[in-house]
């Protein structure tokens, strides 16, 4: 009798995907985006600013602008000799004498300091200084926040809101970034229906495919969605030989387990080749990871999910979300979220051989309350939870212990 082969733990099974080349990164692969439209694109090169950030020194505060040495007293009573607005440019200041200036504006040359309006008091055409600035008081100094000629961002960052407004504030109208992943996907199974349609007896209605398809926009990827495909082997090798042709990944759900309605995996042997199969995790051990042959050379890659929603919900987070960046040209530090230590309000006392993901919700103490049903099935763990535990294998958990927990938040 042979032997089945031993399971792959996930630290293995992470590093085998992402040991995986990265076509995109190829030559013919960069878009240049409007700054406008690039939310969530993958910077294919590093930005350097061409310019100061703030360009001139200017004020952080509407006030005076002086010399520190005229108001060395804590009470002058100064002229104001010009009013100077975001925007403007003011006349270089006689000493002796004081500007009025708003938050923004450029600091005039001979001023080394700003007085913030409520410590001064206008008195006809002057002002009285109740205060004694030291110089450089609330003045903003020109590169303070970016130099000319340093790098802003890095190749590989996924461009989020604050990374377009940083573009934006040295003037950077377009971004290179790589064009999107495209992903074929597709789910097996003559017991799925669709909502909207009448629920037979024995069916159920797909939630994998709005879960994966949601996860996926989240993501970023340009996706096709096959829907159903009938579950048997010769369906199965045509949708997989289909989707090969003009994608880079595609994603399956239900099929990969050892049963003899299970067609994906001899499906993907016979039109490729798996490189991994069965993760010693919980939940979500049947997981597979290969390739497919494309008609006229190449391969796409392959991920198959487990069916059940959960165990496909989980898998897709801990090893689809880094592929997906890793293919994308994504930094090292995009891939693996940081995990938080967390205590545990609750007993698991049992231990399991495989890595546990269990859901969890932060409570109004700080800590982490478990889901009382940790079946695989049970879709509506994920929408009461905040995050996963990451429970090493063989490992119980006691009221009190320090937990390492992986906020949804991090993974979206």
């Amino acid at each position: 009798m042979m032997q089945k082969p031993p399971m792959l733990d996930v630290a293995a099974a992470l590093q085998v995907l992402l040991a995986t080349e990265r076509p995109l990164l190829a030559g013919g692969a960069i878009e240049l985006l409007s700054t406008l439209a690039a939310n969530g694109r993958m910077l294919a090169e590093a930005q350097t600013s061409q310019l100061n950030v703030p360009p001139a020194d200017n004020t952080q505060m509407d006030g005076y602008a002086v010399r520190a040495v005229d108001c060395a007293s804590g009470a002058a009573r100064l002229p104001v000799s010009q009013r100077i607005p975001a925007g403007h440019v003011g006349a270089p200041l006689q000493p002796g004498t004081a500007a009025r200036i708003f938050t923004g504006a450029m600091i005039p040359t001979g001023a080394d300091a700003v007085v913030m309006q409520e410590m001064c008091e206008a008195d006809g055409d002057a002002v009285l200084i109740k205060h004694a600035p030291a110089a450089g008081e609330w003045v903003r100094r020109a590169g303070e926040d970016i130099r000319s000629g340093s790098v802003i961002l890095a190749a590989g960052t996924r461009l989020r809101p604050q990374h377009l407004g940083l573009a934006a504030s040295v003037g950077l109208e377009k971004l290179p970034v790589l064009r999107k992943l495209r992903v074929a996907m597709f789910f097996t199974g003559d017991e799925l229906a669709m909502p909207g349609e009448p629920l037979k007896p024995g069916a159920i209605y797909n939630s994998n495919r709005f879960v994966l398809r949601g996860l996926l926009e989240n993501l970023g990827c340009d996706i096709t969605d096959y829907g159903i495909v009938p579950d048997n082997l010769q369906a199965t090798r045509e949708a997989l030989r289909l989707a090969a042709q003009e994608h880079d990944l595609i994603l399956t759900s239900g099929g990969v387990s050892v049963g003899e309605e299970d067609h994906v995996k001899p499906a993907v042997e016979a039109e490729g080749r798996l490189n991994m199969w069965q993760i010693a995790m919980k939940p979500g051990k049947p997981l597979a990871f290969g390739e497919v042959n494309r008609s006229a050379g190449g391969t796409a890659f392959f991920i198959g999910l487990p069916g059940n929603p959960v165990s496909s919900f989980v898998t897709f987070l801990i090893f689809v979300r880094p592929f997906i960046l890793h293919q994308q040209g994504a930094a090292a530090s995009e891939l693996a979220p940081q995990t938080l230590p967390m205590r545990a309000d609750f007993n698991w006392p049992k231990a399991d051989r495989r890595r546990e993901f269990l859901r969890v919700k932060i409570n109004a103490d700080g800590g982490l309350d478990l889901f009382p049903h940790q079946g695989s099935g049970v879709l509506t763990s994920t929408v009461w939870g905040d995050g996963l535990v990451d429970n090493p294998p063989g490992q119980t958990i006691v009221n009190g212990d320090m937990l390492h927990f992986l906020p949804f938040a991090a993974l979206a």
